[in-house]
């Protein structure tokens, strides 16, 4: 009798051990949100969705940025023609940074030719006009680099604090069905707190890829803007002395 008493303990426990295992998925955890496990999961999720869709989005026209700029520069300082240059500018797609910079160049230097000798030539000369339309132009595109890098600071920066959140919810009400079944053992405490914890982890799938995917962003934005200002150097010693850089030399 003994014997079988000792031997049916164990085949208890890992009755009671597999139970609780079966208490610690996800759908069951699903399953036991109340109105703040809801909210907490939901936020979570819009979070994962936007970090990803900015992070393809960014990914995609930094790779297509990358690939173009180099040509682009390249063709419009090699091509012998001022105008052919420009019409080359022209036909690149609208998303194309360097071109629209070298456009506004352009544009602000043949408005000023076109006004030579107005009260707008004497205000400003062609340098301090092709200068401020470079400024202009840089700002504009360094701003559009920018595009989804807040909602990826934000996804990294608060997303471990929500799901911290939904796990401390998901504690304390576990912890009070487990007070009110008066059963305390591990198999019946394991599963309700094991539940909780996937809210936290919920949060750092979340926030670790955009605060990643942000960091790699923010320099990669940092190369492309010293590019920036490289070319529109360039652009104005050439549109406001009609010279190209180095010509001459």
């Amino acid at each position: 009798m003994l014997q079988e008493t000792a031997a049916a303990a164990p085949a208890a426990a890992g009755g009671n051990n597999a139970a609780a295992l079966q208490q610690m998925g996800f759908d069951h955890l699903i399953q036991g949100f109340d109105a703040v496990g809801w909210a907490v999961f939901l936020t979570l999720s819009i979070m994962s969705v936007m970090s990803w869709y900015w992070i393809i989005i960014n990914f995609i026209k930094n790779m297509r940025l990358r690939a173009r700029a180099d040509r682009v520069i390249e063709t419009f300082w090699n091509t012998p023609n001022a105008q052919d240059a420009i019409r080359f500018m022209e036909e690149q797609p609208k998303s194309e940074p360097f071109s629209k910079i070298a456009l506004d160049a352009a544009q602000a230097a043949a408005h000023h030719s076109r006004h030579d000798g107005s009260r707008l030539a004497e205000t400003l000369s062609r340098s301090e006009f092709v200068d401020r339309a470079l400024r202009q132009a840089v700002t504009r595109e360094s701003l559009k680099l920018e595009d989804g890098l807040t909602v990826l600071a934000t996804v990294g920066s608060s997303a471990p604090f929500v799901g911290l959140l939904g796990t401390v919810w998901g504690i304390y009400h576990a912890l009070i069905r487990i007070g009110s079944s008066g059963d305390a053992s591990i198999s019946a405490v394991a599963g309700p707190v094991g539940e909780a914890l996937i809210m936290t982890a919920i949060g750092l799938f979340a926030a670790i890829p955009a605060l990643l995917a942000y960091n790699a962003f923010v320099r990669f934005n940092r190369v492309t803007n010293n590019q920036f200002d490289t070319f529109a150097h360039d652009l104005h010693d050439f549109f406001a002395t009609g010279s190209r850089v180095g010509e001459g030399k």
